[in-house]
């Protein structure tokens, strides 16, 4: 495999999202893993001979959208696990609304049962419609937007994680506070 930014992305999101063991990479309990670690493994995995740290720092502090987080030679993925076993992450007070873009097949299903993980550990929630829509046409080539009712959906006690500045995370919602944009 070339080594480019996006192969370089992909690589690090599978590594440290679905299957770190087949990286042989240990992640502690918040899924983090040392960069020289990851590092090596993808050097192993992808015959990179030429990958530095500072190719993945790189990578990370240019990405358009913020998959990955970095700290005290330390990364890990900050959203979008498939892991066995829940990442630990600080319960947060989300914004009023967050959105949620899906196929108008889907959204029917979540308006009737409510917005569950499915195969990974969060929902994934957008702070605006345009990102959204944006998730959403990977599903559908007309996809709906859905408004979540975050802030009242907490308050009743509905757990909401800060994923970045684009994505919030939780662990479902009940259809009652997921209405279809309009």
């Amino acid at each position: 495999m070339t080594l480019t930014r996006v192969a370089l992305s992909r690589a690090v999101s599978h590594a440290l999202r679905h299957e770190p063991w087949l990286y042989e990479l240990e992640t502690d309990e918040a899924g983090w893993v040392s960069i020289d670690s990851l590092v090596d493994a993808l050097r192993l995995e992808h015959g990179w001979a030429s990958l530095t740290a500072a190719n993945v720092e790189e990578m990370v502090a240019d990405a358009s959208k913020q998959r990955h987080e970095i700290d005290r030679g330390r990364i890990c993925a900050l959203y979008g696990h498939s892991l066995p076993g829940r990442i630990e992450r600080p319960l947060a007070v989300p914004p009023e609304e967050l959105f949620h873009g899906t196929s108008p097949a889907a959204a029917e299903i979540i308006r009737a049962q409510g917005l569950s993980p499915m195969g990974r550990q969060f929902v994934h929630l957008s702070v605006d419609r345009g990102m959204a829509g944006a998730v959403g046409a990977r599903k559908a080539p007309d996809p709906v937007i859905l408004v979540v009712a975050a802030r009242l959906a907490a308050e009743t006690g509905v757990p909401f994680y800060f994923g970045n500045e684009h994505v919030w995370l939780a662990g479902g919602v009940p259809a009652r506070f997921v209405t279809v944009d309009r």
